[in-house]
């Protein structure tokens, strides 16, 4: 079982630091290079760049909790629990259904 994880691509673990705008204040964020690929998959499918859907969240989770305490980590959960849903990115798109973020507040509010 181990070897699932321990035969893991060293990339996909090296963290990668990215400089982007969010509410008018360049913020660096370093995450590893898996949950980069993914937010990536999420941005396509919305139509968003990468840069644009991290700010999205990040407003979207302003607007609703007032504040995030740790932003870096609730990217990588929110990488979580798209792959937790089964990438409805694939669903999402095939659908119309207004993209991955739509889909996944859908998703919540059914919770």
């Amino acid at each position: 079982m181990c070897e699932l994880y321990v035969k893991a691509d060293p990339i996909l673990y090296e963290s990668r630091s990215r400089s982007l705008r969010i509410r008018g204040v360049v913020t660096t964020l370093r995450l590893e290079n898996q949950f980069w690929d993914v937010l990536s998959e999420i941005a396509e499918a919305d139509g968003m760049s990468t840069n644009q859907l991290i700010t999205k969240l990040y407003e979207e989770v302003m607007d609703y909790r007032g504040e995030v305490v740790n932003f870096a980590s609730f990217l990588r959960v929110s990488c979580m629990r798209y792959l937790s849903l089964g990438r409805p990115a694939v669903v999402a798109r095939e659908a119309g259904r207004g993209g991955v973020v739509a889909l996944a507040a859908r998703h919540s509010a059914s919770l």
